[in-house]
């Protein structure tokens, strides 16, 4: 059966470990959309960083669509039009990052062209899973394609309603105290991990299942009509809401629980051998 919606998280799905979309899953990701699907983008990164990847997948001539900071911007490839926003509150951005202050992370927000940080040389964190010590501030200000600025107090500057705050640091510590970061918040945003490395904030109820229901469902879309790829725990929303669901095999052990697939990894082209059984490609 045919599906008219093919919706993607970016990094570790969509991208290979060199951040690239190999040329077989592009080949079959323009073939899908020449066969009438639709391509919907859905990740963590901001609307910023995912433009590249929509442009080289012609997302603007076939109505695509971005879901940008895990769920809380909606935005039309085509029109560039921004179908749904919601951003914490200015007071909910704030309280978090007078809160962080106390744990060893790095928070990172972004206002317009910039991404604002304490401090630009307090950059590294470790990747434990990878043995890597990694320049995030760098990794993920290229990936947005931010300027970078800083802000001795961010708490003080965050006078304006953010999308998200992301909170960067050592895999380890982030693992043992990510519940004494997320506790005041419980019930009044939602917050994730996204990578090892990531935990975020974003505002209460925000997910990626809900970008897509709110912007679909009065398009007439069912769940029946989409296939969701994912690798990580930011995607479990968007799996659950789409029909069928796909974890790659580089995925987490709770998306793997919860998919109908499991294809091959992002460096195999998982999501290209996937679709073989629903276009002609």
């Amino acid at each position: 059966m045919t599906k008219s919606l093919i919706i993607m998280d970016i990094d570790g799905t969509l991208t290979n470990s060199e951040k690239k979309i190999t040329p077989k899953t592009k080949e079959a990701l323009l073939a899908a959309q020449e066969q009438g699907a639709r391509l919907i983008l859905a990740s963590g990164r901001p609307v910023s960083g995912m433009q590249d990847f929509a442009k080289e997948l012609a997302m603007d001539k076939h109505h695509g669509l971005l879901v940008a900071y895990n769920g809380a911007v909606v935005v039309d490839c085509e029109s560039g039009d921004i179908l749904f926003n919601q951003a914490m509150t200015v007071e909910e951005g704030q309280a978090v990052l007078e809160h962080v202050k106390q744990f060893d992370v790095i928070p990172m927000i972004s206002k317009g062209d910039y991404m604002y940080v304490n401090d630009v040389y307090n950059n590294m964190i470790h990747w434990e899973k990878k043995n890597l010590d990694i320049n995030i501030i760098e990794y993920e200000s290229r990936g947005g394609k931010y300027l970078l600025a800083e802000k001795r107090d961010l708490a003080a500057f965050a006078d304006f309603p953010l999308n998200k705050i992301l909170l960067a640091g050592s895999s380890d510590y982030l693992a043992a105290h990510y519940k004494e970061i997320a506790a005041p918040f419980e019930g009044k945003l939602s917050s994730m991990f996204t990578a090892d490395f990531y935990y975020e904030f974003t505002a209460q109820g925000i997910d990626k299942a809900k970008a897509l229901d709110t912007v679909l469902a009065p398009l007439g879309y069912q769940p029946e009509d989409m296939i969701a790829f994912g690798d990580g725990q930011n995607d479990a929303s968007m799996l659950t809401y789409s029909g069928t669901a796909v974890a790659m095999a580089n995925a987490v052990q709770e998306l793997k629980d919860i998919a109908d697939i499991i294809t091959l990894s992002n460096d195999e082209d998982g999501i290209a051998e996937t679709l073989r059984d629903y276009f002609n490609i």
